[in-house]
């Protein structure tokens, strides 16, 4: 699907334009034309990244490549390819994704590529063209960055799901730590470490967009892309807060069930250990040999159960004083 946006340089905006209004709208130097290809068709990637534009194949591979793309940035003679992640994440935070979102920025204007099916991560930008006329007054630069920021701005919701979940589990590590609360845990580890490979070279990407001399981003403009950049920053310190309180509710779980693990061992070795001496006695007296003094006298059962009794005492006050248990 092909979406258009042109202002151009007489001040009109047009939307969803023809054939030959895109060959126009791309000639205009003074204007803007935003063009944005959601799951295209191979038709329309050829009609507009080839005919259109004529970028570069290897670029072009880049963006119909199955596997996603580490998030970076290539610089052509009049334009720069960018490829950026969108995070998309459940409510349980046990299915952390990413979506490769490829722009194409020139002087005078900007293709966005999306491949995947499912909602598009610049809908909320194009929704607000019709409102924020600055989105598109300041150049195709200034509406790269307000898209690049929009994806940064929706990885703090998930960062914040993933805290809430982790103070949740920390509470069911203290009080009662099961394989659920450990199988949770390890998925938010992996999540976190797929958030963070996603997080890095992106990071460097921003820094290069605002730290290089691009001729298609104003110097005015390269201080927006150092926001992104040091919020990406914050999101990165926040993970690594993350996985250290991870990385210790894991063993505070191993601890814990270590513990309770060591108490079961102790309470079955005092029950071992009790009735120990008192299967010997017990064992001694099932021998049932003919000359034992104490199995013909009324008293030797009743004495029997003395003994086990006072040697059940005994030990069980030997192991109180010792703190065994």
């Amino acid at each position: 699907m092909i979406k258009s946006f042109h202002f151009s340089s007489d001040g009109t905006c047009q939307y969803n334009l023809n054939s030959d209004e895109l060959i126009q709208a791309r000639s205009d130097s003074s204007g803007l034309l935003w063009i944005n290809l959601e799951y295209p068709s191979p038709e329309e990637i050829q009609d507009i990244l080839v005919n259109l534009f004529h970028f570069h194949p290897l670029v072009i591979e880049d963006c119909l490549s199955i596997g996603y793309q580490t998030p970076k940035i290539d610089e052509f003679d009049d334009y720069i390819f960018i490829i950026a992640h969108v995070i998309k994440a459940n409510q349980s935070m046990d299915d952390i994704t990413t979506q490769e979102l490829d722009f194409f920025l020139g002087s005078n204007y900007l293709v966005t590529f999306f491949l995947d099916e499912g909602p598009s991560p610049v809908e909320s930008v194009w929704l607000r063209l019709s409102r924020d006329e600055r989105l598109y007054k300041h150049g195709a630069d200034f509406l790269c960055h307000t898209i690049l920021d929009d994806i940064v701005d929706n990885y703090t919701p998930v960062i914040d799901e993933i805290e809430e979940a982790m103070d949740s589990l920390e509470n069911e590590v203290l009080e009662k730590p099961n394989p659920k609360t450990l199988e949770q845990l390890i998925q938010i580890k992996h999540g976190l470490l797929a958030i963070r490979r996603i997080i890095l070279p992106q990071r460097e990407v921003m820094n290069r967009l605002s730290r290089d001399d691009f001729p298609q981003i104003k110097p005015q403009v390269q201080i927006y892309y150092r926001d992104i950049y040091d919020h990406l920053v914050r999101i990165q310190d926040m993970i690594e807060s993350l996985r250290d309180i991870v990385a210790g509710d894991l063993d505070i779980y191993l601890n814990s069930t270590s513990l309770r693990l060591n108490e079961i061992m102790k309470a079955l070795t005092i029950v071992s250990t009790i009735f120990l001496p008192l299967s010997f006695i017990a064992g001694v007296y099932g021998m049932n040999f003919h000359f034992m003094p104490e199995i013909s006298k009324p008293w030797g059962y009743p004495m029997a159960w003395l003994i086990f009794l006072l040697i059940a005492a005994g030990m069980l006050y030997f192991f109180k004083k010792r703190r065994w248990f």
